[in-house]
């Protein structure tokens, strides 16, 4: 890192440009040269840059931060706010699941209107302690605070309890990519929601499921105790996790479709509706699943394999689906979520 004559780190980016043109990613790599700068600290084992950040203060803690926008991560004509504060707890906290740890204890800031009813607020903070509780962790406290639409902040604090934290780029060539979970849930009852052809009766799984994702965390720390190489959660979804992962560890990533595991609703409703399945599984986010590298011997009992780590790549981040190059000249156009791009896909 070099820093210019007023001191600031100098990043190879242009500062007049917008964050939208640049992109979610080039923004946060910024960010994260400029937090890594100078000496490192002793008491940080893992950094910015991965799912969550470890450090060790007499002991591994794992603390990670995540924040939902009114309009633009949930509506309240879609979602009550008991599913919203529910649904952000699973954010954060799957974050720390990703390093191998469990979540211990939250903490909450509330932003919103003054004239936002007490009842939402009330309400927003319900569903927190609720999905708090179900995790075996507490609320710490946070803050509320007065802003022009409603956002919820969650910071998670967890344990990895004597486990080795797992990082985001400690994928081997030779190792096997698994997953926790069935894919494309979250993506599929938002599809529903927003086709005024489709009854959200028809798909009362897929809806609930979008509103407050039911991701197994415990698999995080059984993953890190069988051997995990990398591991982070499916946020954005699965194609994006990969491209992060192989850019991360410097190596290629492949994955068959087929291999993917889906729920047999998924199916039905991709038939009804006329969506490609497929973009719902690879290019789908906020499942909150988890994806990880092992050894082929040590995948837990109840993760499905979908692909493989390949050899060095000097053009990382490489991706293959299907035997075909994500972003290549014949290959799938797939992205998931993209943070400053146009909610609507436009």
């Amino acid at each position: 890192m070099t820093f210019d004559e007023t001191g600031r780190p100098h990043h190879p980016i242009d500062r007049t440009d917008t964050v939208g043109a640049i992109g979610e990613r080039a923004v946060i790599a910024a960010l994260t040269a400029s937090a890594t700068a100078g000496e490192p600290a002793h008491d940080i084992v893992i950094g910015s840059g991965d799912d969550a950040a470890v450090l060790d203060i007499g002991g591994s803690a794992v603390i990670s931060t995540d924040t939902v926008v009114e309009g633009r991560h949930f509506r309240f004509d879609w979602s009550t706010p008991e599913q919203v504060g529910a649904r952000a707890v699973v954010q954060s906290s799957a974050d720390v699941a990703a390093m191998g740890g469990r979540t211990t204890g939250l903490v909450v800031s509330i932003a919103c209107p003054a004239e936002t009813p007490v009842g939402v607020v009330l309400d927003l903070n319900d569903g927190v302690v609720r999905a708090a509780h179900e995790l075996d962790a507490r609320v710490l406290g946070g803050d509320l605070v007065a802003a022009g639409q409603v956002v919820v902040s969650v910071t998670a604090v967890g344990a990895l309890e004597d486990r080795r934290p797992v990082s985001l780029g400690g994928a081997r060539t030779g190792d096997v990519l698994a997953v926790s979970g069935p894919l494309g849930a979250s993506a599929a009852g938002l599809a529903v929601l927003s086709d005024p052809r489709a009854a959200e009766s028809d798909w009362p799984e897929l809806v609930a499921l979008h509103r407050v994702p039911a991701p197994d965390l415990g698999q995080g720390p059984i993953a890190a105790a069988a051997g995990a190489h990398a591991m982070t959660d499916i946020s954005d979804g699965l194609v994006e996790e990969l491209l992060t992962m192989s850019r991360a560890a410097g190596l290629a990533m492949a994955v068959d479709s087929d291999a993917v595991p889906r729920r047999p609703d998924l199916v039905e409703a991709a038939g009804a509706l006329g969506v490609d399945l497929t973009r719902w599984l690879l290019a789908g986010g906020e499942d909150h699943h988890l994806l990880a590298s092992f050894e082929a011997a040590a995948v837990p009992p109840g993760w499905t394999v979908i692909g493989s780590v390949g050899a060095p790549s000097t053009s990382a981040p490489e991706v293959w689906v299907d035997d075909r190059r994500v972003g290549g000249p014949d290959g799938p156009d797939l992205h998931g979520w993209q943070s400053f791009a146009d909610p609507t896909g436009d």
